[in-house]
């Protein structure tokens, strides 16, 4: 099986911020993974968190319609990857009449799970 992936776009975070926990995971074991993420404190991590379950429903359903078998517990991250999306433009009242800019950042999500080879 080549891999099952999830992608979740613009979710309301800077990408700064996602790429510290999904720096964390990065070739983890699901498992493994997913205990990091029930016990972070971030807010990115119950983010990437959906995306990973949502990859691993992925893989389960890929090899349900092929007819094979797959061992969840052998998977792991072998893509894990946070991009930015697009900015939502806001603007701030400021001093002598003045507006500052405010930038929303926003991230995409990538996730891909696969087993390991040679089991």
């Amino acid at each position: 099986m080549a891999g099952a992936r999830a992608i979740q776009r613009t979710a309301r975070q800077s990408p700064y911020k996602m790429r510290l926990v999904i720096d964390q995971v990065r070739g983890m074991n699901v498992n493994e993974a997913l205990a990091l993420l029930k016990f972070s404190k971030k807010h990115a991590a119950k983010q990437i968190e959906k995306v990973l379950r949502s990859a691993i429903a992925n893989a389960e359903q890929a090899a349900r319609n092929a007819n094979t078998s797959i061992d969840v517990d052998a998977l792991y991250l072998t893509h894990a990857i946070v991009n930015e999306g697009p900015k939502l433009k806001r603007f701030t009242p400021a001093a002598m009449g003045r507006a500052t800019p405010i930038h929303k950042r926003t991230s995409h999500i990538d996730i891909i799970v696969s087993e390991k080879e040679g089991r």
